[in-house]
């Protein structure tokens, strides 16, 4: 369906036309894969953009799922996922710390020491390269909705059921395809979908 994330960017953009060359609006890509994302719509709309670090909790017995994500001091869990894993409270808590950790690593890495961008009263428009279950974009609606004035979430492709979670969160929603596919993968929707590397993700910034 999309070529590449560049491209998806240069569509996205179109929709978001009316923020064009807007001082109150921040772009905040999800690393890795919103980067590009993020880049491609800065520079067509004239957009500074930044980053916004939220991280999936990974289940401790099978990593590649979760059961929720986190975001400095806010978490979001999934609570039908949680009630089948039996985990314990320190477990739960041990898997926030851990990926707390790896947040402050990425943010230090793709900072260099630079602080988190000042959102209040601005309007911020979240991007990433998919939603599977949403969990990780849930989590960054929650925290920046502490202060900022309106949260935008730009991507191209959704699950039907992380749709419309963040529908109800999000202050508009932008989404170029929503899939009711039963088994569902953000990769399937992009004929390149390369995994970023951390040198690449500081190039974009750097850009």
């Amino acid at each position: 369906m999309f070529k590449t994330r560049e491209e998806v960017g240069k569509l996205l953009a179109k929709k978001l036309v009316k923020y064009k060359n807007r001082k109150d609006v921040l772009i905040l890509a999800i690393p890795r894969g919103g980067v590009p994302i993020s880049y491609q719509i800065s520079k067509i709309l004239n957009l500074k953009f930044d980053l916004i670090i939220p991280r999936k909790l990974p289940i401790p017995s099978d990593p590649e799922a979760g059961f929720g994500a986190v975001i400095n001091d806010t978490v979001v869990l999934n609570k039908e996922i949680l009630a089948t894993l039996n985990l314990s409270k320190k477990e739960i808590d041990d898997v926030i710390k851990e990926v707390q950790k790896e947040i402050k690593r990425r943010n230090k890495i793709y900072r260099k020491g630079k602080p988190f961008p000042k959102v209040r009263g601005k309007t911020v428009i979240v991007v990433d390269d998919g939603l599977a279950t949403g969990y990780t974009m849930l989590a960054a609606i929650k925290d920046l909705k502490k202060q900022a004035k309106k949260v935008v979430v730009a991507v191209p492709v959704s699950s039907s059921s992380a749709a419309r979670e963040i529908k109800q969160k999000a202050d508009e929603f932008i989404c170029l395809h929503v899939s009711s596919a039963y088994i569902f993968a953000v990769a399937s929707f992009y004929d390149s979908f390369p995994d970023l590397t951390d040198e690449e993700v500081i190039a974009y910034l750097k850009k």
